[in-house]
């Protein structure tokens, strides 16, 4: 399993957060999925099935036999994902500001409140320390700028079945985060919206920053079922830092947005591989964390 580190401000120890998610790292990148350390929470948001996914995902504009065909000119390749808004929702995990190492992904997810991430259980809450503290997401983050601006957490939630045991099939954290200059950060960047009980086999894109490099990267597959609880998919290069990466299905370039089905965790805290990479299947206890969230 792949690994990265973190040192929780205020904490007398380091943390050490297990790397999931897919593959081995692009130009050296190492940023997978935080997978087999000790980490934090989970939780997620519904949507239709079957048929209304379908229907759901030409709504936006992105089919899903657009997104198909995408798909089969180039299954599985990782790149570097570009610079603008398309992927400016997802972000990297810092300890206290921008100037440390990141050890993981989150991105904007639709609330009511307008201000809430997800990500990775493992990346918030270990289950033996207790809640990450002084964490800040960077959305857009790369080579060290901050163009989308630095978002404080100030609070968690994540199942309780992950605080007492690390569940890996919650193995998800909705977190809030502070507003700045009077916005909230979803009326800043848009955000994408939970997508819960829509199946095993979809067309995602998921995207990332490894821990080893200051840019992320992207990759684009079809997931299958890994069991009944768990999904997988397989990309090339994610290595510790991905943990928490979104996986996204009926991706609207117009809106910049699409549908969040997955997050890099749950199975192995993401793989032990950096070629496949694995998360909690988004179903009703996802919607039921959700809900808590924005409660």
């Amino acid at each position: 399993m792949r690994q990265a580190w973190q040192a929780w401000a205020g904490a007398a120890a380091a943390l050490v957060l297990a790397a999931a998610g897919c593959g081995s790292s692009p130009s050296g990148a190492a940023g997978g999925a935080a997978a087999g350390a000790q980490s934090p929470s989970q939780s997620t948001r519904a949507r239709p099935s079957g048929s209304a996914a379908t229907s759901a995902a030409s709504a936006h504009g992105w089919s899903k036999d657009r997104l198909l065909s995408a798909i089969a000119k180039h299954p599985g390749t990782t790149h570097t994902a570009k610079a603008g808004s398309l992927n400016g929702l997802v972000g990297a995990v810092f300890t206290h500001d921008s100037g440390g190492d990141h050890f993981c992904t989150a991105s904007v997810v639709d609330s009511a409140g307008q201000n809430l991430i997800i990500t990775a259980a493992h990346c918030v809450y270990d289950p033996v320390t207790g809640q990450g503290s002084d964490l800040v997401f960077v959305p857009g983050y790369r080579n060290g700028e901050t163009p989308n601006g630095v978002w404080p957490i100030v609070s968690i939630t994540v199942d309780q079945s992950w605080k007492d045991n690390g569940n890996p099939d919650l193995d998800v954290a909705f977190a809030i985060v502070q507003p700045q200059n009077g916005l909230q950060v979803q009326q800043v960047l848009g955000a994408n919206t939970l997508g819960v009980n829509l199946g095993y086999q979809l067309p995602v894109r998921v995207t990332g920053y490894p821990s080893s490099g200051d840019v992320p990267i992207t990759c684009s597959n079809n997931t299958t079922q890994q069991s009944p609880t768990q999904l997988r998919i397989d990309c090339p290069d994610y290595t510790g830092g991905t943990s928490g990466s979104p996986w996204i299905t009926a991706l609207d370039p117009k809106t910049r947005s699409g549908t969040v089905v997955g997050v890099i965790g749950g199975y192995q805290q993401g793989g032990d591989t950096p070629d496949t990479s694995y998360t909690s299947y988004f179903g009703d206890q996802v919607q039921a964390l959700y809900a808590r969230a924005t409660g």
